[in-house]
C-alpha cells in the first residue's frame, strides 16, 4: 500500500510538472510583454532561492559526512567508487564528444562584427582559476559562492572533527551541523512544493529563448556536436552504465526527475544540489551517508556536459585559429577537458569562461566565443541536465556497490 500511494504521489508530481511546462510553452509563446517580465522575475527569484541553500547544503553535508566516517575504511570506499564513477562517465561523455567532433567536422566560421565578450573574461589566466580555489579567509569562499573553496573549507573542517579526541564539545559541534542539515531539508521541501510555478516561469524564458532563433546560421553545425554528444550522453551512455550495474535507468530517472528538471531550467549543478539531495534520499532511496558524501562531491568534480563543452568548443576555436588538429592534439585536449571539468565549479556559465581561461593561455583568439554566448543559454541547460543525471547515477551505482557495507558506520 506504502509503495502504491508513492507511486501515486510520482505520478501526480510528474502530470503537475508537465502542465507546468505546458503552461510556461504557451505563455513563452505568446511573448506578452508583462508575462515575460513576471517570468523573468520568477525564474530569477527561484534561482537565487534555490542558489541560497546550495552553499550551506554543499558545506554542511560534507561537513557532517567526514566528522563522523573521518578516516575510516568506510569514508574510502565511497570516495573510491564516486572518483571512479566520476572519471569513467566524464572521459565517456569527452570521448563521445570527440566521435561527434570527427565525424560531422565543423566549418569554420567568420566572426561577425560587433560581437562581444563579457568584460575582462580574455584577461583571466587558467592558473588564477585553479588558485582561487585556495581561500585566504574562513568566510570568503561563502560569500563569493566559489563552490570548489566552500568544498575544500568544508572537508578540513570535516576531518578536523573527525579527528578531535571525543568530547562533548565535539559532540555538541556534530550535533548542531545535523541540526543545521535538517532545518535545510525543510526548507528545500517546502520550495519544491511551490516549483511548479518556477517551471512555469522557466519554461516560458525558454521557449522565448528559442523563438528568437538564438541557434540559427553557421554555428548549426557546432551547435548539433554539443549538444548531440550530450543527448547520446544521456540517453544512451549512462543508462548503459546504470544497466551494467544492474540498475533500471529508468526508474532512477523517474525518482531523479525534479532534480533534472531543475538542472535543466536553473542551468547550475550547485543551484540544483538541494533537490538533487533529496530526490535522491525521499525517491530514490540511497543512503545518507552515501548520497550526502557523494553528491556535492559529484556536484564539483563530476561534470560530463562541461567535459563535453571544453573540448569541442576548444578543438573548434583552434581549427578555427588555423591550428592543425593532429589525433594528437585532439587526445591531448581529451585528457585537459576531462581535467578541467573535474577542477570547474558547478555555477551559471562555468564551463563557457572556463574554456575562455584555456583558450587565452595558449594564446588562441577567443572573439568567436562572443558569436557562441547567445546559444550557450541553450547549451549550458543540456549540460546541467547532463551533469545532474551523471551525479544522480553515480551516487545510485555507488549506492548499489556499498550495500550492505556500511552498517558498522554510527
Amino acid at each position: 500500500m506504502c509503495s502504491s500511494s508513492k507511486k501515486q504521489n510520482h505520478f501526480k508530481t510528474a502530470v503537475i510538472w508537465f502542465a507546468a511546462m505546458g503552461l510556461g510553452a504557451v505563455l513563452g509563446h505568446l511573448s506578452i510583454g508583462f508575462i515575460n517580465e513576471l517570468c523573468q522575475f520568477i525564474a530569477t527569484a527561484f534561482t537565487r532561492l534555490f542558489q541560497f541553500l546550495a552553499i550551506p547544503v554543499i558545506s554542511l553535508a560534507v561537513i557532517a559526512t567526514l566528522s563522523q566516517l573521518g578516516a575510516k575504511v568506510e569514508s574510502r570506499r565511497i570516495f573510491s567508487r564516486t572518483l571512479f564513477y566520476t572519471l569513467t562517465t566524464t572521459m565517456a561523455a569527452a570521448l563521445v564528444a570527440l566521435a561527434f567532433f570527427v565525424l560531422i567536422q565543423p566549418a569554420n566560421v567568420p566572426v561577425a562584427a560587433g560581437t562581444t565578450l563579457p568584460e575582462k573574461v580574455g584577461q583571466l589566466s587558467y592558473y588564477e582559476h585553479f588558485l582561487s580555489v585556495i581561500p585566504n579567509n574562513l568566510l570568503q569562499p561563502f560569500f563569493a559562492g566559489n563552490v570548489l573553496s566552500v568544498l575544500l573549507v568544508s572537508a578540513a573542517v570535516g576531518l578536523g572533527l573527525a579527528f578531535m579526541p571525543d568530547s562533548d564539545n565535539r559532540q555538541t559541534v556534530i550535533k548542531g551541523v545535523l541540526g543545521l542539515q535538517e532545518l535545510l531539508f525543510t526548507l528545500i521541501r517546502a520550495l519544491l512544493w511551490i516549483l511548479p510555478l518556477g517551471i512555469v516561469a522557466f519554461t516560458a524564458q525558454l521557449v522565448a529563448e528559442i523563438e528568437a532563433g538564438v541557434i540559427v546560421g553557421a554555428l548549426g553545425q557546432y551547435t548539433l556536436v554539443v549538444i548531440g554528444g550530450n543527448l547520446v550522453q544521456f540517453f544512451i551512455v549512462i543508462p548503459l552504465f546504470l544497466l551494467i550495474r544492474k540498475l533500471n535507468p529508468l526508474k532512477v530517472f523517474q525518482a531523479m526527475s525534479p532534480a533534472l528538471a531543475m538542472a535543466f531550467f536553473s542551468k547550475s549543478s550547485a543551484a540544483t544540489l538541494p533537490v538533487t539531495l533529496a530526490s535522491a534520499e525521499n525517491n530514490l532511496h540511497i543512503d545518507k551517508r552515501v548520497s550526502r558524501f557523494t553528491l556535492p562531491i559529484c556536484t564539483t568534480i563530476n561534470m560530463n556536459g562541461c567535459a563535453a563543452f571544453i573540448l569541442v568548443t576548444s578543438l573548434f576555436l583552434m581549427q578555427n585559429a588555423g591550428i592543425e588538429l593532429s589525433f594528437g592534439t585532439m587526445i591531448v585536449w581529451l585528457l585537459v577537458s576531462i581535467l578541467a571539468a573535474v577542477g570547474n565549479a558547478g555555477v551559471p556559465m562555468g564551463c563557457y569562461f572556463l574554456t575562455i581561461s584555456l583558450m587565452s593561455s595558449i594564446n588562441v583568439p577567443v572573439d568567436l566565443m562572443g558569436m557562441i554566448l547567445p546559444i550557450y543559454a541553450i547549451i549550458d541547460m543540456i549540460e546541467t541536465g547532463v551533469n545532474v543525471w551523471s551525479d544522480s547515477s553515480d551516487a545510485a551505482m555507488t549506492d548499489k556497490d556499498l550495500q550492505g557495507k556500511l552498517d558498522t558506520v554510527a
